[in-house]
């Protein structure tokens, strides 16, 4: 019996180099995760098109310039599609101290810069499940 692979959205906040964004997305390919990646950064088009992919969850990165206020909106938004099944985590470019209120809007989890790649993907497989 075949089990459904975990369908993940990977978007982006902000503008700035896509290196790290696009190892991340080839590391959870690699580790058997089905990829969906795009360049979107707006929350309206990041819902739709999680909505439109039927994912299971939204990884956002934030880049220089990305707003707390935008991962808010994704959750608010996913709420509002009855879509709230679909988690969010996000990473980047916050400090420390911002990712209690990041936390209290909806985000599952946010992992700071330099968070190894090893431990996003452990941290996937603990949590993330297909719906």
């Amino acid at each position: 019996m075949r089990t459904k692979r975990v369908r993940i959205l990977m978007a982006k906040l902000g503008e700035g180099y896509e290196a790290a964004m696009t190892n991340l997305a080839l590391a959870f390919r690699d580790a058997g995760y089905e990829v969906i990646y795009t360049d979107i950064q707006r929350p309206e088009a990041i819902v739709a098109s999680a909505i439109q992919e039927c994912v299971d969850h939204i990884g956002i990165t934030t880049l220089p310039g990305a707003k707390i206020e935008d991962l808010a909106r994704v959750v608010k938004l996913l709420k509002k599609e009855d879509s709230s099944h679909i988690g969010v985590t996000a990473g980047g470019h916050f400090d420390h101290d911002k990712i209690p209120k990041i936390k209290k809007m909806g985000i599952i989890e946010f992992f700071p810069r330099g968070t190894s790649l090893m431990e996003l993907i452990q941290w996937a497989k603990d949590n993330i499940k297909p719906t």
